[in-house]
């Protein structure tokens, strides 16, 4: 398998394309990682140093893998944040690209637009960006379930309002829709997180523990495998079951080891071997 992941990179700490790659590598993923920032470390510090690159930085190595013959085969794009028009447009043109020379690929797309705690913490531009121009190029998203009633002008709350709020998403583009950190009344007790994914005809959704952390980075990490397992199988069941037991282990390592920052090489076998904890439960 062969997946185009155009996201930040950071040198300390894991988020983005620094988050993203390696467990993709370590499923035997072949990733082609292309920055739009190259940063000492994530934001969330509230001081960082490094470069910004422009949409035109973006399309030219995208161009330079096209004259090495690299778009060829490609079954996935990957994207996460996205900082505003510029890199949206330098994404989409790749996404173009990639499919002009693999028809098969798909676009997958984490709608980075923030929390139902903080609300949007995007500029406008952004969110009209990932709302308007982007969703509907997708074919695969991964909105948190805040994330996933502002690109729909909805408020999932149940599990039935989130499954309509869903279909709307797909009747916008994408077919696949994964949402994550999803809270809802009816679930079994405060002490759990679910994620559910929609594919085709079937819904399937899993519980897992809540731990008491929040990691930068999980969501990439996230979105990497479901992207992967889905495409390697068809299977939507599946893929979330290994994606939430894969993750669920690299949390609990975070959260044992003190660390602020994921303990993303330690934890490369939950990647390669999940344990499959979790059952992932067919909803519709």
């Amino acid at each position: 398998m062969r997946i185009l992941s155009i996201q930040s990179s950071v040198s300390y700490g894991h988020v983005g394309n620094s988050a993203a790659v390696f467990p993709l590598q370590r499923i035997g993923v072949e990733v082609m990682p292309v920055y739009t920032v190259a940063f000492s470390n994530h934001t969330g510090y509230g001081a960082w140093r490094g470069p910004m690159f422009s949409g035109n930085d973006v399309r030219e190595i995208v161009t330079g893998i096209e004259e090495r013959g690299g778009l060829e085969g490609v079954d996935a794009v990957l994207s996460g944040y996205q900082g505003g028009d510029d890199i949206g447009d330098a994404i989409l043109d790749a996404v173009d690209r990639v499919k002009q020379h693999s028809p098969n690929a798909i676009y997958a797309c984490d709608p980075v637009l923030g929390n139902a705690v903080s609300g949007c913490h995007v500029a406008p531009e952004v969110q009209n960006l990932i709302r308007d121009r982007v969703v509907p190029r997708a074919d695969l998203i991964t909105p948190n379930q805040f994330e996933l009633g502002f690109i729909t002008g909805t408020t999932p709350t149940t599990l039935e309002s989130t499954l309509e709020s869903v279909e709307r998403a797909r009747e916008i583009g994408p077919k696949t829709v994964l949402v994550t950190s999803v809270e809802r009344p009816e679930r079994a007790s405060d002490g759990v997180i679910e994620m559910l994914a929609v594919h085709g005809d079937g819904a399937w959704l899993i519980e897992t523990p809540r731990l008491p952390l929040k990691a930068n980075g999980s969501g990439d990490v996230t979105a990497a495998l479901f992207t992967a397992h889905l495409t390697a199988s068809g299977d939507a069941g599946d893929a979330l079951a290994r994606t939430a037991s894969s993750v669920f282990t690299l949390l609990e390592n975070t959260l044992a080891s003190g660390q602020r920052e994921l303990q993303l090489v330690e934890s490369q076998e939950a990647y390669a071997h999940p344990s499959m904890q979790f059952e992932a439960k067919r909803v519709r």
